[in-house]
Parts: C-alpha cells; sequence; structure tokens
C-alpha cells in the first residue's frame, strides 16, 4: 500500500510526492524540509484493509528516527482511502499502546513491547 513509499518519500525529502499522496480535507499547505527527522527504519505492525477491492485502510507502524536528542520513535494508526483508483493518506491516531493488547503507554502490560523502542518486553526494560 502506499505506507511504505510514503515513508521513503519522507527519508528522501521528496515533499511533492508527500503531498500528491495526501488527502485534500486534511493536507498542509505545506511541508517544509527542515522538519522532516532523519527517519532510519519502519516496521509495519499491522494492517487492516486496503487491498484492491478496498476503498479504505489502516496501517499501523512504528517508525525510528535520530536526532541529537537520542533516537526517536513515532508510533501511528495511519488511515488511508481510495478515490479515483489512488490511495490518499488521510490522517494518524498518534500514540504508544502495546500492539497485543491496545493499552496505552502509561498502561503498558509487562509482556508488551516497551514504549522506549528498544525492543524489550516492557518489565525487562522500563517496567517495574
Amino acid at each position: 500500500m502506499l505506507m511504505r513509499s510514503r515513508y521513503a518519500a519522507y527519508v528522501a525529502g521528496d515533499i511533492a510526492y508527500l503531498m500528491e499522496t495526501w488527502h485534500p480535507s486534511t493536507r498542509p499547505a505545506a511541508i517544509e524540509a527542515a522538519t522532516i527527522p532523519d527517519w532510519c527504519g519502519l516496521e509495519i505492525i499491522r494492517t487492516e484493509q486496503g487491498l484492491e477491492e478496498d476503498e479504505a485502510g489502516k496501517v499501523e507502524f512504528r517508525a525510528t528516527a535520530r536526532s541529537h536528542q537520542g533516537n526517536l520513535i513515532l508510533h501511528e494508526v495511519s488511515h488511508f482511502v481510495r478515490e479515483a483508483g489512488q490511495w490518499l493518506y488521510v490522517a494518524g491516531d498518534v500514540g504508544e499502546a502495546c500492539p497485543r493488547t491496545g493499552k496505552p503507554a502509561d498502561k503498558v502490560g509487562r509482556n508488551c513491547a516497551c514504549p522506549c523502542g528498544s525492543g524489550k518486553k516492557f518489565k525487562k526494560c522500563c517496567g517495574p
């Protein structure tokens, strides 16, 4: 689906592609290249619909970026629609949640992935 190509466009700084694949109802007036983080990793967690016969779809993902403060993690469920045969990004629900339980970060289960992005279980990393 569109998710991977939009991620690649962010990495390459292809603002024109990002704008043309953004739904007009939610598209910003502009994207400043200087505000795009140095993305360095994408993990697709799950998809919902988004196939040839669908008119809408969702992609839950976790993307990692480097900054002078260390690694940043964006966890989002992106919403897409297909109009006139073209998939368009509509919006995303940003937040950290356990992929298995759906609980928000402040209520992450001990066996869920740690919200810090280490790849370890919460109980073996930042958890109590």
